[in-house]
């Protein structure tokens, strides 16, 4: 299979290298940070170009009315803009990728300055390390697709990027769920534009929040923010983090072609282009289709009979400047589907059972309006409508009950569609304060159904287990948020966020008021202190809340249904020292306080904080709020931004993770893992002297704690044909340490008649074919504990083109 993928790559590499133009095209906007209203007449001037290209290198513009700058002929390479406006702090976009086959967009905000100088002193510096979100002050950071495809190891996954930051844990090569300082997967928010949406993941279930393969394309993606702590007033119905994605507009000069091969994303092709120039709008599509699908209906051999079928189309319309303000319309649609044929599965299948078949779709949609309106040179209201659909259907044939016959024992059918309304309005007081509040309204309905014979009694005597109804539900939900927070520069050193946030859950009645603060305090010019504190709500997950008990005269009761918020409270220390240009230090310290989690009536174990993780949630009944958890760490960031050709991130996280279930005894959370540590360097080296061709080399290691586990109950196991734990050692074994390490080599040749250019990655990952083990398990086959280890060595190959 390897040789196989190999050579089909390498062929795709040799394609005609058509030699492109070497030089391009970079527009962009220059914006009020705080206002967002275009900076008229501000400068723009490329301070550094690539010395081969023989571009000007005082090549400058200035921004017009709508504060669009354009520069042209610009060089090949690494260049470098600095940008500055009287009144306001000058800043410095570094390390901007100029290919030939594609023009740059940049999206450039400035802060106005403390005290209204009249003149500008040109010391700009760059911001990488703080999050597009202003009123993001702690816990926060930016990234964007360039790291997505630059850092080894990552699949072309956001959730895979962030698990390189510190206080993020995701040593599961199977699944992409992200652990945010100890707390459980579902306790991460994922918005796009703005407004939540559901799981954006193939593969997914109902309730989670990660899966097998991610549904974002990073080639749309513009600049993100990701949050891992004590998160503003915004932000709502969240215990653990945020990923707030944006869309990329598209080019609104020219027509542009991408496209792109990989083994975890897929074919994948991408057209953007003008759209109404009067208004400047424009359009971006992308569509890719699973490689793994494509490579078996052309008979190469994938290394798997459970052939994984996925696609996804994401565009983003922007339909320009008009009278009535600016509109645009967006939206993502996946489909993704796999069989599991129990005599053509391996036992050590990490999804499967070789006793059953198993049959699961999953889809996933989003589609929004979004319109922004600039009421005066000071403030401006954002709506956002939006409505998402996630579904699932998951059918499971039983190979044993019926004599070999497919004996049907779970049938689940999920369809969850919701309906958004998100508007705020921000506005800016002076260039001390900035106020913003909104309102998020969601009304969702839920289709669901789960009948299975999985274990269940026969009353008809028959022989045969009979068909119980686990979930049955069709009707609607209501929930409601509100937010004011503001932002003000008590000094030129010292800035103050803080604000309310209320959260609204119709089926409970339940009702939370959530303060937020953050201060950031500059004591030194290169080095500041910060301080976070919190309170987040959430609701539970709704596979929990649905969940049908048989009572003793045949009537069933949902116990669950009444469960309300589960609480954490968030306080978060940080010291962030910049040592030199293009360098950070970063620590933090932090504690969460959690409450009112679900855990049993009777005194057992469970606690709800240790689901989330996979695809289904535990079947417990009589679930009360009456569980508590703390999560305690500290975290170590230390990062050459890349410049003069390299990069180099360090992070370590060490933390601690604990819960008590109804029997108040203190234990582990499934994901105390205790410590990651994350090494990751790239160097890009030039090749030949037109500057047109690059080599890259990138590396990462990763290494982290074991996560905890149950200890399997052999015996009563193999009595009962399926896995039984011992409730009462939950969680105190612990897997053997996580080590992982990847590289990844790269070719980019941009061309001198075209404009053209291509890249080319070969990522191997888990080159040292280090055995990770990913769970201990009760084998029904065998009627043994085994090792399930996760994946070997295993190289990804990804090929992209762009003109």
């Amino acid at each position: 299979m390897k040789s196989n993928l190999a050579f089909l790559f390498l062929t795709l590499l040799l394609f005609p290298l058509v030699l492109s133009a070497q030089i391009s095209t970079l527009r962009g906007v220059v914006l009020d940070k705080q206002s967002e209203s275009p900076l008229i007449g501000a400068t723009v001037q490329l301070i550094r170009t690539a010395p081969e290209a023989g571009a000007d290198g005082n090549t400058g513009a200035i921004t017009d009315a709508n504060g669009v700058f354009v520069l042209k002929n610009i060089a090949v390479g690494r260049q470098t803009l600095r940008v500055t406006y009287i009144g306001y702090e000058p800043q410095t976009v570094p390390n901007i990728l100029v290919t030939a086959g594609k023009d740059v967009q940049l999206d450039i905000r400035l802060e106005e300055s403390f005290s209204r100088m009249n003149e500008v002193v040109i010391t700009a510096k760059a911001d990488k390390d703080k999050p597009v979100n202003d009123l993001a002050t702690i816990s926060a950071r930016q990234f964007n697709t360039e790291e997505v495809r630059r850092y080894s190891g990552g699949r072309n996954d956001v959730a895979k990027l962030v698990a390189n930051f510190a206080g993020v844990a995701a040593n599961n090569d199977a699944r992409n769920d992200i652990v945010i300082r100890g707390n459980s997967p579902t306790g991460v928010l994922w918005r796009l534009e703005g407004v939540p949406i559901p799981n954006p993941n193939h593969f997914s279930t109902l309730g989670t929040t990660g899966g097998p393969v991610s549904a974002l394309n990073p080639n749309l993606i513009a600049n993100s923010d990701f949050l891992t702590g004590a998160f503003p007033a915004e932000y709502g119905n969240a215990l653990a983090g945020v990923f707030d994605i944006n869309l990329r507009t598209g080019n609104k000069e020219r027509m542009e072609f991408t496209g792109q091969l990989g083994a975890f994303s897929g074919m994948e092709a991408v057209a953007e282009g003008p759209l109404n120039r009067k208004h400047d709008g424009s359009f971006v599509v992308a569509y890719r289709h699973s490689f793994a699908e494509l490579a078996d209906a052309a008979g190469l051999n994938i290394g798997t009979d459970a052939t994984p079928r996925y696609k996804d189309l994401t565009f983003n319309v922007d339909l320009g400047n008009t009278r009535a303000g600016k509109f645009s319309l967006f939206g993502i649609g996946a489909y993704s589907a796999i069989d599991f044929i129990g005599a053509e599965l391996d036992t050590t299948d990490l999804f499967a059972n070789p006793n059953e078949n198993a049959y699961n779709i999953s889809k996933f949609g989003v589609l929004g309006l979004k319109h922004n309106i600039l009421l005066n040179d000071r403030s401006y209201l954002r709506t956002v409508v939006s409505t998402s659909y996630s579904g699932n259907q998951y059918t499971a044939d039983d190979l044993l009950i019926d004599n070999g016959a497919p004996f049907r024992i779970w049938d689940v059918k999920d369809a969850n569609t919701v309906y958004r309304l998100s508007s705020y309005y921000n506005l800016k007081i002076s260039n001390r304060f900035t106020l913003r509040t909104g309102i998020l309204v969601q009304q969702q309905q839920l289709d669901t159904r789960v009948d299975t014979r999985d274990n269940t009694e026969d009353l008809d005597d028959d022989n045969k287990p009979d068909w119980f109804t686990q979930r049955d539900f069709d009707g609607w939900f209501h929930q409601s948020e509100a937010y004011a927070q503001a932002q003000y520069r008590l000094t030129e050193n010292v800035t103050l966020n803080a604000g309310l946030h209320a959260l609204y859950f119709a089926k409970t009645e339940d009702l939370a008021v959530e303060p937020r603060a953050a201060v950031n305090w500059q004591f030194a010019p290169k080095h500041m202190l910060s301080f976070g504190y919190g309170i987040h709500h959430q609701t539970q997950a709704l596979p929990v809340f649905l969940l049908r008990e048989r009572q003793p005269d045949g009537s069933f009761i949902e116990t669950n249904k009444d469960l309300g918020f589960t609480r954490n409270q968030h306080f978060v220390l940080g010291y962030d020292f910049k040592p030199a240009a293009n360098w950070r230090i970063k620590a933090e310290g932090y504690y969460q306080s959690l409450s009112d989690v679900p855990v049993e009536s009777l005194p057992t174990s469970f606690s709800l904080l240790n689901a989330g993780a996979d695809f289904i949630f535990p079947e417990k009944y009589n679930l009360v709020n009456k569980g508590t958890g703390t999560n305690i760490g500290a975290e170590l960031t230390v990062e050459k931004f890349f410049s003069k050709g390299y990069y180099g991130l360090v992070t370590l996280s060490v933390f601690d993770s604990k819960y008590k279930g109804s029997d108040g005894v203190e234990r582990s959370t499934a994901f105390d893992g205790g410590y990651v540590l994350n090494v990751l360097a790239g160097k890009e080296f030039q090749i030949g002297s037109t500057g047109r061709r690059f080599f890259t080399l990138d590396t990462k290691l990763t290494t982290a704690g074991g996560r905890p586990y149950t200890p399997v109950n052999l015996a009563a196991s193999q009595a009962a044909g399926e896995e039984v734990l011992y409730d009462d050692q939950a969680f105190s074994l612990r897997l053997d340490d996580y080590f992982r390490w990847d590289v990844k080599l790269g070719i980019r040749i941009n061309s001198a008649k075209r404009k053209l250019s291509q890249t080319f990655f070969l990522d191997f990952q888990n080159v040292t074919n280090n055995a990770n083990i990913f769970a201990m398990q009760y084998n029904e086959v065998r009627g043994n504990v085994g090792r399930i280890d996760q994946i070997g060595f295993f190289p990804d190959i990804l090929y992209r083109i762009e003109f």
